[in-house]
């Protein structure tokens, strides 16, 4: 009997388990998984409403082909201009949050405020306010017009890259303003690192400088690649995107096959970020041994 017990204590918990796990299953099952295979499917047929039905025509890879090879111009005269953006704006997100992070950890008066006043573009500005923002021409630093800075670029730089490098600059004040959640990040992680570390380094004799490339930077490695991996999945659904802007289109095969390719070119990110990632933690923990 009291076998009996035990495994009926286990069966109930396992109930309640799902129960409490259950909203998000149906959850994710009805607004995640269903939508991701429906645009799948529909990524393979020519998609035609009409006033009684919605008509599938079967195409194979048609879509793909077009996208890909046949019209390339819809795919690549923007993705690759926005990839250079990206791998531009990365670098100055991480560095400016980690920086920020850094001074809100120290004590001085008012420090709750500004940590605040850094966190409150996340809570209060939506993508489309940010969107307006930008096609005002908002977020620019005027020191760089004022020098003709664009103009140095246009000349001396290949237009490869000047135009990437323009845009960045005329939403600078913007891409620092929305790098609250790297902040919060890295300011967690900060407050991780043992305090009697630091003391140990000071009575070493060791300055500031010192500390923060053999204490600070390497404990928060984990958190300088989860906010990596958070910056390119939210540069890849900014505002400014040009290839979301082309997904919402009624052609709804070509935009389900656009949409998975795009998918795909964010997944190979992802993954260059966790094997990137794997890498350097493998070489940190080996010197740590």
């Amino acid at each position: 009997m009291r076998g009996k017990g035990r495994l009926h204590a286990a069966t109930q918990r396992k109930i309640e388990g799902s129960l409490f796990i259950a909203p998000w299953v149906f959850g994710f099952l009805a607004f995640v998984a269903f939508p991701l295979g429906y645009s799948l499917y529909m990524s393979f047929f020519q998609v035609r409403i009409t006033v009684h039905s919605v008509v599938y025509t079967f195409l194979g890879f048609q879509n793909y082909k077009e996208i890909l090879i046949a019209n390339g111009s819809l795919l690549y005269e923007d993705l690759i201009p926005f990839l250079k953006q990206a791998l531009m704006m990365i670098p100055i997100i991480l560095v400016f949050s980690l920086l920020v992070a850094i001074l809100l950890n120290m004590r001085f008066p008012g420090r709750t405020l500004f940590r605040v006043i850094f966190f409150l573009p996340v809570i209060f500005s939506s993508g489309q306010i940010v969107q307006e923002f930008i096609n005002q021409g908002e977020g620019s630093l005027t020191v760089l017009q004022s020098l003709n800075i664009d103009g140095y670029l246009r000349d001396y730089v290949p237009a490869g890259w000047a135009d990437p490098i323009t845009t960045v600059m005329s939403s600078f004040v913007l891409v620092l303003w929305y790098s609250g959640v790297q902040i919060l990040i890295f300011l967690a992680g900060r407050q991780t690192l043992s305090a009697s570390m630091y003391e140990a380094s000071r009575i070493d004799g060791s300055g500031p400088w010192n500390t923060f490339w053999k204490i600070t930077l390497p404990g928060l490695v984990p958190y300088i690649f989860l906010n990596l991996m958070y910056t390119v999945v939210d540069l890849f659904t900014f505002p400014s995107n040009p290839i979301v802007s082309k997904v919402n289109t009624t052609n709804y095969g070509s935009s389900s096959a656009l949409a998975w390719i795009y998918f795909t070119i964010i997944l190979l990110f992802v993954g260059l970020t966790l094997l990137l990632y794997s890498r350097v933690d493998k070489a940190l923990s080996g010197a740590r041994r």
